[in-house]
């Protein structure tokens, strides 16, 4: 019955119907990344959560290496389209082009560093490009931006507002501009862990309410085959 639902919503000729499949994908992307790093912890046997970087669950030490590299590929893949899928979005709600082109370019450098990192595993100094992946703090400021004369979005609004707030107290305290010492070698692992869920987390929830926001319009228009 669910499925029959999904497909039901998702059914050709409806309005938008191909961006809200990509932001569908947005929701689903950090979900699955979600539970490639927990597979993969489950296969590492001895793992420390809270030493040892998720990185190394990719590298020479994990006994499937595949688990997480092949989770954060997929991942990556899904964050480039879900980053398209936010641009349309804002440009089918009315917002600043702009903006939108800003969203889709953050997400796309987050792919790309995740998919080369995932491709050259660590140690290999060429894994830090997993670092790209930082650029997608700016994301939720572009959201804003793109969504700040469209009605009705004042809680999305809000709610990206205070994760930009924590994406930036995480960024300084990780990288010990602020409160030095509080990250150190006894809990590090837990502290990236913890930035990387708040990192991605938030792209699920912003992409279900922006993909339910253009459900209800489409509901309200007329049909449209274009993109």
């Amino acid at each position: 019955m669910i499925l029959d639902e999904l497909a039901a919503q998702f059914a050709p000729g409806q309005r938008w119907r191909r961006r809200r499949i990509l932001l569908a994908i947005g929701v689903a992307a950090p979900v699955f990344a979600f539970l490639a790093v927990v597979l993969a912890v489950l296969a590492y046997p001895g793992f420390n959560n809270a030493t040892q970087f998720l990185s190394e669950l990719g590298g020479s030490t994990a006994k499937h290496p595949w688990l997480f590299n092949g989770g954060v590929t997929v991942s990556g893949v899904g964050a480039a389209l879900a980053g398209l899928g936010f641009g349309l979005a804002l440009v089918a709600l009315g917002g600043s082009r702009i903006a939108a082109g800003g969203v889709a370019l953050c997400f796309v450098l987050a792919a790309i560093g995740m998919v080369v990192s995932a491709l050259i595993a660590w140690p290999n100094p060429w894994h830090l490009l997993i670092n790209l992946g930082l650029g997608i703090i700016l994301a939720p400021l572009f959201l804003i931006w793109g969504l700040w004369r469209v009605a009705g979005m004042g809680r999305l609004k809000l709610f990206l507002a205070g994760i930009s707030l924590a994406n930036l107290l995480m960024a300084l305290i990780t990288n010990h501009r602020l409160w030095y010492g509080l990250v150190n070698p006894s809990n590090v692992g837990w502290w990236e862990s913890a930035f990387a869920i708040l990192l991605v987390g938030w792209t699920g929830i912003a992409a279900y309410v922006l993909e339910r926001r253009l459900y209800r319009l489409a509901q309200e228009q007329a049909p449209d085959q274009t993109l």
